[in-house]
């Protein structure tokens, strides 16, 4: 993996895509990373288009503004392609990974990306849906980044989601979560 890699997550209200942001950069930072995470906010409601950002790093990070050229996108919610510009400023070397139920091949043609762009796909809220019950994507599209690039090793990922999520949920919804972690880092699949 590079010296920094700047991830920005698009996503709606009430996804979760803030959460996966701030559970990543604990993992990284647990990894021995110097991290960043935080969000960008519209009107703060369920729904509504967010994002999120990430830097890792082996090295302090100084700056402190929005990710603006991207080597890794998040699209929790595949509506949002769409409705904005999520390839805006990636890098030529970018990996997108999208929680759609659509062949990532079918997500390459729509985004346009270029050749030298990697897409990966993983049905995040459907295995949201029967790893824990609510269409909540995050927990799938962190193993599904995981698996896409590498950025952390998988082990320290499921800790620190044992640990962010214990502080506020039950064994049984921790458990379902670490579940659909797995299952996006094993569903995921390049177009």
């Amino acid at each position: 993996m590079s010296e920094k890699v700047e991830i920005r997550w698009h996503g709606r209200g009430g996804q979760g895509t803030v959460t996966a942001a701030k559970v990543l950069a604990d993992a990284c930072l647990s990894g021995g990373r110097h991290v960043q995470a935080f969000p960008e906010y519209g009107p703060e409601r369920a729904g509504a288009p967010l994002r999120a950002f990430n830097r890792i790093s082996d090295k302090t990070i100084r700056m402190h503004c929005p990710v603006l050229n991207p080597s890794i996108v998040g699209i929790v919610d595949a509506t949002l392609i769409d409705a904005i510009d999520v390839t805006g400023g990636a890098l030529d070397d970018a990996v997108f990974v999208v929680n759609s139920s659509k062949d990532a091949a079918e997500i390459r043609k729509k985004l346009g990306v270029k050749d030298t762009q990697k897409v990966f796909a993983v049905d995040a809220s459907k295995i949201a849906i029967e790893s824990f019950g609510r269409a909540m994507p995050n927990s799938p599209m962190l193993g599904a980044i995981v698996k896409a690039t590498g950025i952390v090793e998988m082990d320290v990922l499921l800790e620190d989601v044992k640990k962010s999520f214990g502080k506020k949920f039950s064994q049984k919804i921790i458990d379902g979560n670490l579940e659909a972690v797995n299952r996006g880092y094993g569903e995921v699949h390049e177009g």
